[in-house]
């Protein structure tokens, strides 16, 4: 199926509008850095072939990494299911650049990838939001040509799909497919670190690689503290931690010496639990209660689609909720690039990061008769498919591992609204059995089947009015209003929200009044988070706080900061 060209504006970020012949030119694993790396990104040469085989010949370019449905790619087409997507470019080693090997990193495709490296088959990989590497030293010449093939089937039954929908609309966005993240090379020793992972607590680090002795080098406010590294594992606590949060995001940097490899990386001290504070349930950071005050981030962009056209977006859209005085963002059913967590970790914005749902969902039962309030209902029966569940633990498992390292990340929300939703109680056991450092939002919205760290509502068509419980209360969905911007809206013919408004005043004064009147009086009575649909519009949601290629504010900084300044605890 093809777009027709005019159906939908072609809006465009101030970025995408200076787009660079080398998108994304930055080092693209915040958490493991190395020097010698080389980006991919760029031009590439682009067909579609209902075979599996590489054809012979391709008739487009296309600009990785943006999706070929967005306007960055250069194609801007959605492409049938059977049609495979084909990549090909070529590269020549930079003198100096290879070591004992070089391996090939592809940040994410959707969803299942088969690389070629002059002509020989390196190696496939199936799941569209996690970064897979391969080892393509032994095929490597002095002129190479990689290929890469992604299939996109959008099987809502086994892969996760999150809000993709061939049919797009109302709250379901056009389907993203292909590479949509950064390809590089790294060049590393025989021996190296090939993962990371580090446990902190209020005044403890702790570090566990590959069986490897080496340093640590800390850099800490009282000077640089060396740490040895036995066999991959390292230890120390911290006399005078300086703990991280939004308001002070605190990061400790160090670099690991192992062998013949070096990486930089950071951590940062913080806790997340749950207390009681005057009879009453609380969500606390570093020990004190706090009021988690957010936004649902979908991560879409008007031109790139799953990618936006430069990684300093990131940094804008998160410098720009923290300017109303947000502190919070729910990463709303996607997972993204590690820059997205770097950025959030170094400016301090908290991360409630939704798992990626798969499963069929259904409008009466998921979201109209849950919405006039019939909610009881139970999960163990439901999604009963082996492969549908099989594949979503695996996506719940990669996730937490992939995003182990960021402190931003303080959150987990298994299921939303029912979408896919199975055996709830079952699923938060495994995940604390994971990580049990962080709180798990087992029902995200309603059916709250089983065990939960927190009690978790969404409310759109009537007030809000906190329930008593005898866990956390979060809202972890509200609002919704809309508000379409003249010459910034992505369909002129409709949108989609949940309360309409012709002007910014009057969209402002009653997104204030809503605060005022319905989350302000709640928290003394156990509302511990809110999180206001949404950061940003999406295609036809119009119901952001900003429009969809982000040049509109809706509101005004300093109204939504003393507004922020009545939310605290």
């Amino acid at each position: 199926m093809k777009r027709t060209k005019g159906t939908f504006a072609r809006l465009y970020t101030r970025e995408g509008e200076r787009l660079s012949t080398q998108p994304w030119n930055c080092y693209p694993r915040p958490q493991l850095r190395r020097e010698d790396w080389l980006n991919l990104n760029g031009d590439w040469a682009f067909t579609v072939s209902a075979d599996e085989e590489v054809p012979a010949v391709f008739e487009r370019t296309i600009r990785v990494p943006f999706p070929p449905e967005s306007l960055l790619s250069g194609i801007h087409e959605v492409f049938p299911e059977e049609k495979n997507r084909f990549y090909k470019t070529s590269f020549t080693l930079p003198a100096g650049f290879r070591k004992d090997r070089v391996l090939l990193h592809v940040g994410a495709a959707d969803q299942v990838a088969a690389v070629w490296v002059n002509g020989v088959m390196v190696g496939e990989h199936t799941g569209g939001y996690q970064p897979f590497t391969l080892d393509i030293t032994h095929v490597l010449g002095e002129e190479n040509i990689l290929v890469i093939r992604v299939s996109d089937h959008l099987s809502r039954q086994i892969l996760p799909y999150g809000k993709q929908c061939h049919r797009r609309g109302g709250m379901w966005y056009t389907p993203v497919s292909g590479i949509w993240q950064t390809v590089w090379l790294e060049s590393v020793p025989r021996e190296y670190i090939r993962s990371l992972r580090i446990d902190t607590g209020e005044n403890f680090v702790e570090f566990s690689t590959e069986k490897l002795d080496g340093t640590i080098d800390i850099q800490t406010p009282e000077g640089p503290v060396e740490l040895p590294l036995k066999a991959g594992k390292a230890r120390i606590e911290l006399d005078h931690p300086r703990l991280w949060s939004p308001e002070e995001p605190y990061l400790y940097h160090c670099t690991i010496h192992a062998g013949e490899d070096v990486v930089s990386t950071y951590f940062a001290l913080r806790t997340i639990d749950v207390r009681e504070a005057d009879g009453i349930p609380r969500l606390c950071l570093n020990g004190k209660p706090y009021f988690f005050h957010g936004l649902l981030d979908q991560g879409y962009w008007s031109d790139g689609s799953f990618t936006p056209a430069a990684p300093e977006c990131y940094e804008q859209d998160i410098l720009a909720m923290k300017s109303l005085g947000f502190n919070t963002l729910r990463k709303h059913i996607k997972v993204e690039p590690e820059q997205f967590y770097y950025d959030c970790d170094r400016l301090g914005m908290i991360v409630f990061q939704d798992f990626v749902n798969n499963g069929d969902y259904n409008f009466i039962r998921d979201t109209a008769l849950p919405t006039v309030g019939l909610r009881a209902r139970g999960d163990r029966n439901l999604h009963r498919d082996p492969k549908t569940r099989s594949a979503f633990l695996t996506h719940m498992e990669q996730t937490v591992q992939q995003l182990w390292n960021h402190p931003s990340v303080c959150y987990w929300t298994i299921f939303n609204e029912g979408w896919g939703q199975f055996d709830s109680t079952a699923l938060y056991r495994h995940l604390k059995a994971l990580d049990s450092t962080r709180i798990v939002d087992s029902a995200s919205g309603w059916f709250t089947g089983g065990e939960s760290d927190v009690v978790s509502d969404h409310v759109y068509f009537k007030p809000f009015r906190p329930r008593k419980t005898k866990k956390p209360l979060v809202l972890s969905e509200f609002g919704g209003y809309a508000w379409k911007v003249p010459d910034h809206a992505f369909n002129p013919d409709h949108e989609y929200g949940y309360r309409h408004f012709e002007d910014q005043e009057t969209f402002e004064k009653t997104l204030v009044e809503l605060y005022e009147k319905e989350i302000v009086p709640a928290i003394p009575k156990g509302l511990c988070g809110a999180i206001y649909t949404q950061l940003s519009d999406v295609e036809d949601e119009t119901n952001g706080l900003v429009t969809y290629d982000r040049k509109v504010m809706k509101v005004d900084p300093k109204v939504m900061m003393v507004l922020a300044e009545k939310l605290k605890i």
